[in-house]
């Protein structure tokens, strides 16, 4: 009825819906997976980079503290010229150890010497007292701070150290500041966006400069109180950073706008430098993550769309077969009546002809049933084998994300599914001379595409196939697709042979003589009984047991080789196992053109 095909039919587009659906929410839990671990990544690195740039001025204040020269000028007053003394030792110091200034400061604040003495920006004369670092190492501490320049305008980390009399009392500071644009600009061009905020969560170092001197968190009163009474930002105005913070695929996002005002979503991690006060931060751009998703979606429609193809074609050739019994029995029913009608007379020979007409009609169903049913099956398996293969190895590439793989093996399939249509043209012509024109063709290639066709089929017996071909071998007369089907029958027919053995093994090789190239495929099994020898060739002779074969793939293969003017021996090797000999004809380009 309409309504229960309507249902099955709705029920079929949900369960597809719910598939894909099902794809691109695995595939985006995997993106998004890959995506934190390239950012945690790229955050270890950025970490590293930053701990060891400062790690390697941290010791240089204590060091300097020590020096005589620093406690003498501090301990005692400085004269004009002990100022201009100490102002120069400061400078070639700083230039030594590459930081940006270096200078040193009395116990009220007050700058009395510094390496940037002979600039505008000098910071003799300054009073620091309300900087952090200052009133950290005057109390006898180690002084570290991250703040704009008040004097210079310029961003650095700060350093200090108290500097002690020989009696152990402080007489003043040696402050020593390290610029960090340098490290800013090598984050540009990376692939990602890095961003550093101080313990209030306001931005001071960023690969994008709109994001600087913005807060990530709240500018509420207090966080802005201490920041203005450090002076961290001089009299830099601050604002909010405006951004949105969500969940997606399990991992923190946020949404912001970067310098050219397009608003973009951002996977993100973080981790705290606590001896530092920083907090860094690695924003992975989600763009191309969503672009990675679609396309393994993507992917994943097509492959079902292949799977229902083939599910529709088979079913078609099954309603088209069913119409072709319906019209044998029909026809037979026909025949039979007219046959009761004509020969009424007849009783006893009407009898005989009746059970006879029987036989003869039913042995030609079976018969062409059978030769159907057992080419097709014969035929297409392989192809069939080796595409599962090649879709099951697609699917392990696209969680891994080899896409270039995956679509290889994709291509892969439809070559197979084009190979398998010409078999099935080729099912026509089994009974007669076929119509497709010969060509030449290079038997190395077809080789190498018939073991690539049956390896499933040998890695299921173990077998190992040695393949030696030699190079220069010229080209042979023939079709490429019909002659892959008759060595990749001969690999199925040698991994048979050899079922159950320890180390089954096939060994392929080829010579040329005269006009003709031999290909010689033996394998290492009980090989064949003189007494079947002469009857291998012949349709429906196997000695396979029941169900596993209807004898039709020796007797296909040679008469394609019969088509190609070539022929196919077999014989047993002096050391054991039997030896299939195709022999084909040198391809002639002349004699290819004529035909």
């Amino acid at each position: 009825m309409n309504w229960r095909r309507n249902m099955r039919v709705s029920l079929f587009v949900a369960l597809c819906l719910f598939l894909v659906f099902t794809v691109e929410r695995l595939a985006r839990i995997s993106a998004f997976s890959e995506g934190q671990y390239q950012a945690e990544s790229a955050l270890r690195q950025t970490v590293g980079a930053l701990e060891d740039h400062i790690s390697r001025f941290e010791a240089l204040p204590a060091l300097i503290a020590r020096q005589s020269e620093v406690r003498d000028f501090l301990t005692s007053g400085a004269s004009e010229g002990q100022i201009s003394a100490m102002n120069l030792w400061l400078k070639e110091t700083n230039q030594v150890i590459a930081s940006s200034d270096l200078y040193l400061i009395a116990l009220d604040g007050t700058t009395l010497a510094a390496s940037n003495f002979d600039r505008a920006d000098s910071f003799i004369g300054e009073n620091f007292t309300y900087r952090p670092y200052f009133s950290d190492a005057a109390a006898g501490g180690l002084g570290r701070f991250f703040a704009l320049g008040t004097t210079s305008g310029v961003r650095g980390y700060y350093f200090a150290s108290p500097v002690r009399h020989e009696d152990g009392r402080i007489v003043g500071v040696v402050a020593l500041k390290i610029g960090v644009d340098d490290l800013e600009s090598a984050w540009q061009g990376l692939g990602h966006h890095t961003l550093v905020t101080d313990p209030e969560g306001i931005v001071f170092m960023s690969s994008d400069p709109i994001w600087r001197y913005r807060g990530l968190l709240p500018l509420t009163e207090d966080r802005m109180a201490r920041t203005t009474a450090s002076r961290r930002y001089s009299d830099l105005p601050l604002q909010s950073l405006d951004h949105v913070t969500m969940i997606d695929a399990g991992k923190e996002v946020i949404r912001l706008a970067g310098t050219t005002g397009e608003t973009r979503d951002f996977l993100t991690v973080a981790k705290s430098m606590p001896n530092a006060g920083w907090t860094v931060h690695v924003l992975f751009d989600t763009a191309a993550l969503r672009a990675q998703i679609r396309l393994r979606t993507a992917a994943a429609v097509l492959l079902l769309g292949v799977a229902l193809s083939l599910a529709w074609a088979l079913r078609q050739r099954k309603a088209r077969l069913q119409e072709r019994i319906a019209l044998q029995v029909a026809a037979q029913a026909e025949l039979e009546r007219q046959v009761a009608e004509r020969t009424a007379d007849l009783q006893e020979a009407n009898d005989e002809l009746h059970r006879m007409q029987a036989d003869l009609v039913q042995a030609g169903k079976l018969a062409a049933l059978g030769r159907m049913s057992a080419a097709l099956s014969h035929e297409i398996n392989q192809p069939l084998a080796a595409a599962r293969n090649y879709a099951d190895s697609a699917a392990l590439l696209i969680d891994r994300g080899d896409l270039p793989r995956a679509q290889e093996n994709i291509g892969q399939i439809l070559s197979l599914i084009d190979r398998m249509a010409a078999i099935a043209r080729h099912l026509r012509n089994v009974a007669r001379k076929p119509d497709e024109a010969l060509h030449p063709v290079d038997l190395h290639a077809v080789v190498t595409d018939a073991v690539k066709l049956a390896d499933t089929r040998l890695a299921a017996s173990g077998v190992t196939v040695h393949m030696a071909l030699p190079p220069g071998l010229p080209p042979v007369r023939g079709g490429p697709v019909r002659l892959q089907q008759v060595i990749v029958n001969l690999l199925t027919n040698a991994a048979d042979a050899m079922e159950g053995m320890a180390a089954p093994v096939v060994e392929i090789s080829a010579r040329q003589e005269g006009g003709l190239v031999l290909l010689v495929l033996r394998d290492h099994g009980p090989g064949v009984p003189a007494s079947i020898a002469e009857r291998i060739m012949e349709p429906f002779y196997t000695t396979k047991a029941v169900g596993s074969g209807l004898g039709l793939g020796l007797s296909i293969s040679y008469n394609i080789l019969k088509d190609f003017g070539g022929d196919l021996r077999v014989s047993n090797h002096p050391e054991g196992g039997a030896c299939f000999e195709v022999v084909l004809q040198v391809a002639s380009v002349r004699g290819m053109a004529a035909e």
